[in-house]
């Protein structure tokens, strides 16, 4: 098949990571049919090379930071353990267009699929990091069980309820995920309102949680970002660990978290 990327070798690299943890994301349970999505903004030198036989389709929303910007991103419909065996035959790349409202799609012979059905939280949120400078190029999104029944507690009402019992659980948490965990309510997926509430609340939080639904995670590479994922769910497990025994996690006080709060700022300085 033509080559249609100038650097071949780094968006191999990338499709290989992509292989990688869409399969870790099947294993877990996480992906059940075709749940969960993935895109990765690609590095600003490697430019889309051959549009032909592409059309243009408009969204319902600028983007305006990422004018031009390319993407690799899982297709509606696909799932992960397919995108594990082929990330190109389940996933397409697109690239935005010079105002940021609308994109093209890279036709390759047997890729006639579209982008994930959360586009819009996808690409609201690579626009809030373009705007902000952070350097996260990941979006991921999976429907992790254990926070998925974690956020069935009917005492969890809001993030300060969430981060409560899984800042608390390892020391690993608080270090890692410092700002905590965002958590939006209940809104039907793929529309405008869960995307816009999903953007609000990573300007204040490391990760995301839509309430009885899954989880959004953003980070730096594929498996920083899954790794994100991976510590939040441990937490969620040692709770529910303790609760089947019988008893009620202790978790660590206030003042631990304060000491881990401050040893986080030297690993995320």
């Amino acid at each position: 098949m033509k080559t249609i990327f100038s650097k071949q070798d780094k968006i191999d690299g990338i499709l290989e990571e992509v292989k990688n943890i869409a399969g870790i994301l099947w294993e877990r349970g996480w992906s059940e049919k075709n749940a969960g999505n993935i895109s990765v903004l690609l590095p600003d030198r490697i430019q889309l090379s051959e549009l032909s036989g592409s059309d243009e389709y408009k969204l319902k929303n600028s983007f305006p930071a990422l004018k031009q910007q390319c993407f690799y991103m899982t297709a509606t419909g696909k799932r992960m353990q397919d995108v594990a065996k082929s990330p190109t035959r389940n996933g397409l790349f697109v690239q935005l267009n010079k105002s940021g409202d609308g994109y093209l799609i890279v036709r390759q012979t047997f890729n006639t699929i579209q982008p994930t059905s959360e586009f819009l939280s996808h690409l609201g949120i690579h626009n809030m990091i373009a705007e902000r400078r952070t350097g996260e190029t990941v979006v991921m999104h999976t429907h992790a069980t254990e926070i998925i029944a974690l956020t069935q507690y009917s005492k969890i009402k809001n993030s300060e309820d969430l981060n409560r019992i899984l800042l608390g659980m390892h020391p690993e948490t608080m270090v890692f995920i410092p700002k905590g965990l965002g958590l939006v309510p209940y809104i039907l997926p793929g529309t405008q309102a869960i995307a816009d509430a999903t953007i609000n609340s990573f300007k204040d939080h490391d990760i995301v949680v839509w309430k009885k639904h899954g989880i959004f995670a953003i980070g730096k590479s594929l498996t920083d970002t899954f790794d994100h994922i991976d510590i939040v769910c441990k937490a969620a497990r040692i709770w529910f660990q303790c609760k089947s025994a019988g008893f009620e996690p202790e978790g660590l006080k206030d003042d631990q978290l304060n000491e881990l709060k401050k040893l986080a700022q030297k690993f995320n300085s």
